[in-house]
């Protein structure tokens, strides 16, 4: 289980804290959401679990030990809203590979069957790939490192409806093996799949109901 308490971020810069004392439990099962308007710290709250930023205060644990930054980047898997400006590889092939040298064809082929890219040739060009394969790859990419924890900011974002609902599917069976973290400006979304719930508003959060899928 992974637990934030009292976590508190304020940027040097700043008159106020972007975070101002969030708790919340992670807990593999079923897809975990946290609503928010944009700019209200739903990126940097992923930042701070996935060990790219520090916290001013408070603690992150897995499992009742609190972690370090380099702690949490082993722990987590970030797939960030825009994943194609992240890609670094020339091809899907080299983008697998990045910190995977001895990676195997079976093995690169067996990740992008389970994020539903199978047949898609190494060769492909990421920039090339529609918006959901992108999304797609950048979650391979991730479940290569075999993290714990995955952290996923805004995964429907500029999808069309057929595509949102297929990467919807996708996020409530990786929740299955891991702790899975939505953040969205959307909630209403991720109705029917979304378990725990929270609103961060004005540096702090609060439960909230999962949104209701509508038949």
């Amino acid at each position: 289980m992974l637990a934030l308490r009292s976590l508190r971020y304020q940027p040097a810069t700043a008159s106020e804290a972007v975070l101002a004392g969030v708790d919340l439990e992670l807990q593999a099962g079923q897809p975990a959401l946290v609503a928010g308007r944009s700019g209200s710290g739903k990126s940097t709250l992923l930042e701070l679990i996935c060990g790219l930023a520090e916290p001013s205060g408070g603690t992150i644990s897995w499992n009742g030990q609190p972690l370090n930054a380099r702690q949490r980047r082993w722990l987590c898997g970030l797939v960030f809203q825009f994943p194609e400006r992240h890609f670094l590889g020339l091809t899907v092939g080299q983008e697998l590979k990045l910190g995977h040298r001895r990676l195997s064809a079976d093995d690169a082929a067996a990740v992008l069957r389970q994020v539903g890219l199978e047949g898609l040739a190494f060769t492909q060009v990421p920039e090339q790939l529609s918006g959901g394969q992108q999304r797609r790859l950048a979650l391979a990419v991730q479940l290569l490192r075999r993290p714990q924890v995955l952290l996923l900011d805004e995964p429907t974002a500029g999808l069309d409806w057929s595509v949102r609902a297929e990467i919807l599917t996708l996020l409530a069976q990786l929740a299955r093996e891991r702790a899975l973290l939505v953040v969205s400006h959307e909630p209403e979304l991720f109705a029917g799949i979304a378990g725990p719930s929270w609103r961060l508003e004005n540096g702090t959060i609060r439960t909230m109901q999962p949104a209701q899928k509508v038949a």
